[in-house]
């Protein structure tokens, strides 16, 4: 009853009243109104989208005031010291590594801005799962880091809460809480009945409730502590859920069962919730985590109570989260979710430890992965595919394709990372025993079978499933716990882990049934128990100084295991020779992912060194024989010439036996973990990356394999990778060509890295493509050529190895055994004898192992020798010991051959008895293998022997039974291994008596190290003759008498093809050379010629002198039909031309500075002082007061979207051009231009282009005639030029070619848009028309002068000129110049009824110049031209003045009107400015005086005070443009030459070459730009007449006239914006900056680099007409051509019309690299080169000449 009358009252009284209540020291009734009203409100029945009841809520807990106003009062008393801000996928946040302790340490930028990072290795990036800054707390990162704010530690000094702030904060909470908990379980419970659990929806109508919740944690410590009480008190949480029913039937179902596998009940008990927090993460799982509720968990998180609370209770949870995982469908969100909550738990060492200690961490993580994997197990076919007992995890099953194990994984690793909880897990043998079977669950999966007969239907793509399974679920664990085992005192656990590696890999092998041999064609390459095995021994032996042989086992248990990983290398080598072929391309991916960067230390590396340990310890012959056998080309290690192979392809035996020597010397020469520093590891893995290709430091710091510890992003010790990177790299500083694609910063090696430290193994072990090999070996050989070493094919160089730590002294027995030394001297023989499937590269790894042999020594062992005597098996060498058998003769040797070999032809050889002791049987290495199995067996157990399947070594020589029989001869030899080197040496080097018997005195060893075969075998040779004395004997005899070899007769020819083959292919490749070299001369010569195809006439013009007048066309020649031949009215040639609007010029400023950027709310960009606006408003101001006709012939448009016109310079027939462009049409090809549109490519030089300009029919003599010098005067030339306005240019008749000169100016006109266009009262009327057209004259005038610098002091064609098109474009518009108008001349004025014509002075005078030219008839005697120049010029001078005087004081005006009154008098007074200034001044100031309006502002501008140098240097000024576009004119009309000259003179010089000047004053220095003045009738009456048009305006303001005569005609050059230094600036005021048009922070911000303009890319919310906002800008700014910066990407792009390219970024780190999309996040600065590339193809209008990838953007950008 009571509730009902409260809840009628106003809720602010009514909480104020309530609080008042409640403070009594007796509140009870206070207490009851409470319960009962929030009864009343808090009504779980009532729809949780009724905000009523959150309304109260807000009101009670403010007890009476409002709300906004309590947040404030409550924040005042906030303690937090921790920063704590929570953010959600895509917040940009940092990293400092090195304030960072734990690696997941991140800021939020304010922060970050606000700490000092300064010159630390720092990163921005884009969260992927979201994340919370860590700012304040020390567990993470170091005190140092924090921010300003953070540092203060600003708690301490916070006063006190008073108590009755959050009286009715506890009061209300509780129930409120429970009531959001309440709709959760209804809603599971009602979708539960309902088919499709519907939870969005819920989540939806508790949005407003989460959100309250997240408000209250962000008013800081003081609330966040009444929060935690809440939630985690269990007294209130019984209190209130004893009274709800509701909550009994949810218990129940709450049940999360495991597997039986786990060995703690706890993890299986029922989850029992016992307060507010247990239950709200219980529906935060049960609601897959949504995000706010997400946001509110974590915003509770720096209060400590409610940290370890939490804590506790995310890890009872832990199991439930992995079944809602996998049952999940959105498994991707939720992970990341998943992570975001657990990386701020797991990242703190004290919480992990006292997590891990309290509450089974370890165990429950274990638990839950064994059970996760469990789910998705297979039987293993490995080996024995019936009996095997060993299961896998299925690699196709989701949980693995999809990487769902991915949260709990990192979770795992997170924790590993601190050493008190690995120490904990390392202790814990059950635990470590439980993890093992959990590995082992990942050994053998994803087996590859040899497809032998036709290719797979469906490549399977697992394999990307089963390596990123194996790295993150094996390898980083592992490495994880590697970090802990460093040290002496750790030495324990690394026994405990390597004993449980042996244990568990012997149940594999009793599991999958391995005997002694693996199955054949069968290969997997994850073997993570080996590679555990692997890395905790190398560790052990490295680190902790424990003795190898104590880790290791038996001698049969070191047999199996070596026999898996060597499977893989003989199976890369097989997958590269193409023999898995018909596996599909998956499998030479497999092949690929193994030795990749990322995947090669935990893969190949480990696997290696294991082999390398059992090498180490077995017999060296077992270990070789198996080698070979693996590899499968025993039967090729035959001195017979032919042979038969039983299991491979004759073309398959040459790669696989260069695949097994090459993995002979990887093995005994690579020394990863035998004994290298970590430092040299860093360099040589940094060296043979560097000698691959030249890298960008990112890509390098990619392909470096990461040291242990995966998570860090860095490499430990990375201050030590810039220091090595500098010792073995020099920095190659970004090249701009403007035509070439942009360079990045590059390393590349130094010289002395070249010469000293190059080691070709390491390239190839850690090569992913095989072309990588080719490209260091071409480097390096280029590196030898251009440094003057070697000039030939070097062969890879010999590279001395780091000392071998003492542990694997054994590895050198297998270059000292005889059954290598069998093999070597059977391959001598064979290339010596030129037989089948030899190679250089083979002979290249015998030599090299003969010199590992000579460079690694076994200390003599006396005994060892006695005892290998006992058992040796045949009489080839008399020892083991590589320099005693170097020079041992082996006289004959039986060998078993095919019946039809050319062997058994000959007789045997008599034998003689003491020659019968060194017959030598090649060996069968496989039955001496077996043996060696099987005695070792027999000797550690009997019951195994019964097992093994006898396999007798004689089936490998039956032969399919279509072969011939296999017979046995004895071949006689007489070589030992020094003769065969010494015999190829002369057959390398092709001479006879290659060496001298005495050759060994005169070496010089310093030319030793690099070179080819011929070198190899020298350099061998001085080392054997310097380790042993008879050896040195033996090589003089030998020299002495050797002799060319006589190979038996060979009746296959095969075997002489293979050797010419080579020498075929280096004839080949010197005669591609040399066309190659011929085809670059002429592509260069061609290039020369077609760039200088300046416009025909203009050339021909220069070469006829006035004096020779022949009657000669001129000549095109079209680039499509080849023919060459005058254009005509009939058949008109064009010219190849791009037409495109622009607005550069109109983008020009008075200012020579480039405008800022602006990176602040305080700074502005106003586009009011640019040519376009300028020029606009002056034409708009003219057309309020004139007549429109004279308006439209008194200024140029086309500042904005004007049409510019440049040419290749091609010409091709129009006809043919039409065909040309049907083909095209035709032509489906994706094309990166819009044939529809006219685009095409010029068919020559392939630049683009989308009109063609036709060329008038002419002879090139006209111009002689024109250029004849006049002397006639001046009035005459007035006169003749007024008669020549008269008679107008006869129209054209109707042609083709007339046709065709219409359709180019609709062309023309439609380059632009309309509104460019349109400037007169009635659109399309001819005076509109003729403005358009002779502005476009004007545009591309004006656009020369500013790709010539902006002056003509350069004189000369500028590459621009060549460009240019004007000589054809002039005559176009005269063709069609069909002016109505009568012009007005220039000498009268006469006035119209309705409005005035536009005063001269008010006229744009290079405007009125290209009128006159345009509107007499074609050709112009180049005297009438001159004639109008010297009159316009007079005009120009006289607006000078004007102009000049407004600029005056009326002190200085009254001064100089007296000085010049004087010089009135003066004979020259016409040429003097003083007097025509005071002349101008004077009739501007008559009646109606104009300079009434400028009193105030004069006096601010003009501090200065006018001097006559000072007055003559503004009017040379004000003249200049005018002369310059004049001259230009004169150059393409008449083709005379532009002179340079200094800067300074340009006045002059122009002013001479327009014929402005007698030449006889041309000597004088100091000349006046009024000297130049001619007047044809009186100066002082025409000026008069001129000013009076001005004064004589009576409906003008004085201010407007004063507007439109100071004008101001110099722009300075076109800049693009100038953007900051660095480019953290733009982005951190752009991207979180709000769009000025939809009001919201675009997706994807923009910036226009020309104007400055904020856009939003391919926003939907600015889209007008279909068209996105990007496009429309650039449209509007550019006339279509836009460059915008992507502020998200750091990228540039271009929008030309309807097609964009992707132009680069102008930001680079300090390594010279592009960051696109800011995916390193590394500071950025810009490049001014780049900029300036940037800028010059804007200016000049190349984007489309230069860019290549064009593709159209649909409008959507």
């Amino acid at each position: 009853m009571m509730a009902a009358s409260l809840l009628r009252r106003d809720k602010k009284t009514t909480a104020a009243h309530l609080k008042a209540d409640l403070n009594r020291t007796d509140n009870s009734t206070g207490l009851r109104q409470l319960q009962e009203l929030l009864d009343a409100v808090l009504n779980p029945e009532k729809p949780a989208a009724d905000t009523e009841a959150l309304d109260w809520c807000k009101c009670l807990i403010a007890g009476g005031e409002g709300f906004e106003e309590f947040c404030k009062t409550v924040r005042s008393y906030d303690n937090a010291t921790l920063c704590g801000l929570v953010w959600t996928a895509n917040f940009v946040a940092y990293r400092c590594r090195t304030c960072g302790i734990s690696p997941c340490m991140s800021l939020c930028a304010e922060c970050f801005n606000n700490g000092d990072h300064t010159g630390h290795d720092f990163n921005m990036f884009r969260s992927q799962a979201g994340g919370a800054c860590d700012c304040g707390d020390s567990n993470v990162m170091r005190e140092s880091g924090f921010c300003r704010r953070h540092r203060l530690r600003t708690g301490e000094n916070v006063p006190s809460i008073p108590r009755d702030l959050l009286l009715m904060s506890e009061m209300v909470l509780p129930r409120f809480i429970l009531c959001i908990i309440q709709y959760l379980r209804d809603g599971y419970i009602e979708s539960d009945i309902s088919t499709e659990r519907d939870l969005q929806k819920v989540l939806q109508q508790l949005e407003p409730q989460i959100s309250f919740l997240e408000e209250l944690t962000k008013m800081g410590g003081a609330m966040r502590t009444v929060l935690t009480k809440i939630l985690t008190n269990q007294q209130t949480f019984k209190d209130l859920s004893m009274d709800q029913d509701a909550g009994q039937s949810v218990g129940q179902r709450k049940r999360v069962k495991l597997s039986s596998s786990t060995k703690d009940p706890s993890i299986i008990e029922s989850l029992k919730h016992k307060c507010f927090l247990e239950e709200l993460l219980f529906w935060t799982i049960k609601y897959e985590f949504p995000q706010k509720m997400v946001t509110f968990l974590l915003n509770m998180l720096p209060d400590q109570d409610y940290k370890i609370t939490f804590t506790k209770t995310f890890v009872q949870h832990y199991a439930f989260i992995m079944k809602t995982l996998m049952k999940s469908h959105e498994s991707d969100t939720m992970s990341n979710r998943i992570v975001h909550i657990s990386v701020q738990l797991f990242s703190n060492e004290e919480l992990a430890r006292h997590v891990t200690e309290e509450c089974q961490l370890l165990d429950i993580m274990v638990t839950v992965l064994l059970y996760m994997m469990e789910s998705c197990l297979i039987k293993s076919e490995l080996q024995d595919e019936e009996n095997s007992r060993h299961v896998v995890v299925n690699c196709s099953e989701a949980l693995l394709k999809n990487n769902t194990y991915w949260p709990l994984v990192s979770d795992f690793i997170n924790i590993l990372s601190h050493q008190s909880v690995a120490k904990k897990f390392l202790e814990d043998h059950s635990l470590l025993m439980l993890w093992m079977s959990f590995v082992s669950f990942f050994q053998g999966m994803n087996l590859n079978k040899r497809e032998l007969n036709e290719h797979v239907e469906f490549e399977s793509q697992t394999y990307y499933a089963a390596f990123a399974a194996e790295l993150e679920a094996c390898a980083q664990p592992m490495w994880g716990l590697l970090t802990h085992c460093k040290v002496k005192e750790t030495q324990e656990y690394t026994k405990t882990v390597v004993r449980y590696c042996l244990e568990t890999l012997q149940i594999w092998f009793d599991a999958i049934g391995f005997i002694d041999e693996p199955a054949p064609n069968q290969v997997t390459f994850h073997l993570p128990l080996h590679r555990y095995y692997a890395m905790f021994l190398s560790k052990a032996i490295k680190c902790q100084g424990l003795d190898l042989d104590s880790l290791l086992p038996d001698q049969e248990m070191l047999m199996k295991i070596m026999v898996h990983p060597l499977q893989i290398q003989a199976c890369l080598s097989e997958i590269h020779s193409n023999m898995w072929v018909r596996n599909g391309l998956q499998i030479k991916g497999q092949a690929m992912t193994y030795v990749q960067s990322h995947f090669c230390n935990s893969m190949i590396d480990p696997d290696i060194y294991l082999l390398q340990v059992c090498a180490s310890r077995l017999d060296p012959d077992y270990f070789i024989s198996s080698v070979f056998e693996r590899f499968k080309v025993v039967d090729l290690l035959t001195m017979a010439s032919q042979h038969q192979n039983a299991v491979l392809d004759s073309e398959q035996e040459r790669p696989m036996l260069e695949g097994a020597l090459t993995f002979l010397v990887i093995l005994t020469s690579l020394r990863i973990h035998l004994g290298m520093t970590d430092d040299e590891i860093l360099r040589a893995e940094m060296v043979s990356q560097l000698c691959m290709n030249d890298r960008t430091h990112s890509t390098l710091l990619d392909l470096i394999p990461e040291n242990p510890n995966p998570k860090s992003g860095i490499i430990p010790g990375s201050c030590s990778f810039e220091e090595m990177l500098s010792a073995v790299a020099d920095f190659k500083a970004p090249v701009f060509e403007p035509g070439g694609s942009m360079q990045q910063g590059m390393y590349t090696p130094k010289a002395e890295v070249w010469e000293k430290e190059f080691d070709p193994i390491m390239v190839v072990l850690r090569t992913v493509y095989r072309r990588d090999v080719q490209s260091a070996m071409d480097r390096y050989s280029a590196f030898l050529k251009q440094s003057g070493i070697h000039t030939g094919n070097p062969w890879p160089p010999y590279k001395e190895r780091t000392v071998l730590h003492p542990c694997y002294k054994g590895l050198i027995k297998l270059l000292h055994c005889k059954t290598l030394h069998i093999v070597i001297f059977t391959l001598l023989y064979k290339i010596w004898m030129d037989h089948q499937n030899m190679s250089e590269h083979v002979l290249c790894m015998v030599l090299y192992l003969i010199e590992l042999g000579l460079d690694n020594q076994v200390q003599d062992n006396k005994a060892d020798e006695v005892r290998l005597r006992e058992h040796c098996h045949d009489s080839w060498f008399p020892g083991t010991n590589l320099l005693s058998n170097l020079h041992h003769v082996i006289n004959f040797v039986r060998v078993r051959v095919p019946e039809t070999a050319p062997e058994v032809k000959r007789e045997a050889p008599p034998s003689t008895s003491n020659e019968a002791s060194s017959y030598a049987q090649v060996f069968s290495l496989v039955a001496e293998r077996r043996r060696k199995f099987q005695e070792i067996i027999n000797r550690s157990n009997t019951e195994a022997a019964q097992v093994v399947r006898p396999k007798s070594s004689s089936t490998r020589w039956v032969p399919p039974g279509t072969q011939p029989q296999l017979v046995t001869e004895i071949l006689e030899i007489r070589e030992s291994m020094l003769s065969l080197l010494i015999k190829l040496h002369q057959k390398l080097s092709s001479k006879q008596n290659s060496l001298s018997a005495s050759w060994l005195e005169d070496m010089d060893m310093s030319r030793h190290t690099h070179g080819d075969g011929i070198t190899a075998i020298e350099r061998i040779l001085t080392k054997a003759a310097t380790r042993s004395c008879q050896i040195k004997r033996s090589i003089q005899d030998i020299c002495g008498k050797v002799c060319p070899p006589v190979p038996p007769k060979k009746n296959n020819p095969t075997d002489k093809k293979a050797m010419d083959k080579e020498e075929r292919r280096q004839r080949a490749r010197e005669r591609q050379q040399k066309l190659l070299a011929e085809f670059a001369s002429r592509q260069k010569s061609f290039m020369e010629t077609a760039m200088d195809v300046e416009s025909p006439e203009t050339e021909a013009a220069m070469d006829l002198g006035a004096s020779e007048v022949m009657e000669s066309e001129v000549l095109y020649d079209c680039v499509i039909c080849g023919q060459s031949g005058p254009s005509t009215e009939d058949r008109p040639t064009g010219l190849v031309v791009l037409l495109q609007a622009s607005s550069v010029l109109g983008h020009r400023c008075q200012n020579q500075e480039a405008k800022k950027l602006p990176t602040s709310d305080e700074e502005h960009i106003y586009p009011v002082d640019t040519c376009g606006v300028a020029h606009d408003v002056r034409l708009t101001l003219m057309q309020r007061f004139f007549k429109d006709s004279s308006c439209l012939q008194s200024v140029s448009i086309g500042w904005d979207g004007g049409v510019y016109v440049q040419t290749c310079g091609h010409t091709l027939h129009i006809d043919c051009h039409k065909s040309y462009m049907e083909s095209l049409r035709n032509d489906q090809v994706l094309q990166g231009f819009s044939v529809d549109k006219g685009e095409f490519t010029c068919p020559l030089c392939r630049q683009f282009a989308n009109s063609v300009l036709p060329c008038r029919p002419g002879r090139s003599t006209e111009a002689g005639a024109w250029h004849m010098p006049t002397n006639k005067k001046l009035c005459v030339l007035v006169k003749e030029v007024e008669d020549l306005q008269e008679k107008l240019g006869l129209f054209p008749t109707e042609s083709n070619l007339s046709k065709e000169m219409e359709l180019v100016i609709k062309d023309i006109k439609n380059t632009t848009q309309k509104k460019y266009m349109d400037y007169g009262k009635n659109p399309g009327s001819p005076d509109n028309d003729f403005l358009f057209m002779y502005s476009v004259a004007r545009t591309n005038l004006e656009l020369e002068l500013v790709h010539r610098g902006g002056n003509l002091c350069s004189g000369g064609a500028s590459a621009a000129a060549k460009r240019s098109c004007l000589s054809k474009y002039l005559p176009l518009i005269f063709s069609i110049s069909r002016v109505t108008n009568e012009n007005s001349c220039l000498f009268c004025s006469s006035f119209d009824e309705e409005r005035p014509e536009v005063p001269m002075l008010f006229r744009d005078v290079p405007s009125l110049l290209i009128i006159f030219v345009l509107t007499m008839p074609q050709p112009l005697r180049k005297e009438h031209f001159s004639c109008v120049v010297k009159m316009l010029y007079n005009l120009q001078f006289t607006q000078a003045l004007a102009a000049l005087s407004a600029k005056f004081s009326p002190e200085e005006r009254q001064a100089w009107s007296t000085s010049g009154a004087l010089k009135k008098s003066a004979t020259n007074a016409e040429k003097s400015f003083e007097a025509l200034l005071c002349h101008v001044m004077s009739e501007l100031s008559q009646d109606r005086s104009v300079y009434k309006g400028n009193t105030e502002e004069t006096s601010m501008l003009s501090s200065s005070v006018w001097s006559p140098q000072s007055i003559e240097f503004s009017l040379q000024q004000f003249c200049l443009p005018f002369l310059r576009l004049s001259c230009l004119l004169q150059h393409h009309l008449y083709g005379d030459n532009l002179t340079g000259c200094l800067e300074e003179e340009e006045f002059s010089s122009l002013a001479v070459c327009l014929g402005l000047l007698p030449s006889a004053l041309q000597l004088s220095n100091t000349v006046h730009s009024a000297s130049y003045l001619e007047w044809p009738v009186s100066a002082f009456d025409l000026v008069t007449q001129w000013c009076a048009e001005v004064t004589g305006l009576s409906h003008m303001q004085a201010e407007q006239s004063l507007t439109l005569l100071v004008q101001d005609p110099l722009w300075a050059a076109p800049r693009l914006l100038q953007l900051p230094d660095n480019y953290n600036i733009i982005f951190q005021y752009y991207h979180r900056k709000a769009c000025t048009a939809c009001k919201k922070v675009p997706k994807d911000p923009a910036l226009c680099l020309v104007c400055g303009a904020f856009v939003c890319l391919k926003g939907a919310c600015c889209k007008q007409q279909g068209i996105c906002e990007c496009v429309l800008h650039s449209q509007h700014c550019g006339a279509a051509t836009g460059i915008f910066l992507l502020i998200n990407a750091s990228v540039i792009i271009i929008i030309r019309g309807h097609r964009f390219c992707l132009w680069g970024s102008v930001y680079l780190d300090a390594h010279g690299e592009e960051d696109r999309d800011l995916r390193r996040g590394k500071p950025l600065f810009l490049c001014e080169e780049r900029y300036r590339v940037l800028e010059q193809q804007w200016v000049s209008h190349t984007f489309d000449h230069i860019n290549k990838r064009w593709g159209p953007h649909y409008n959507g950008l």
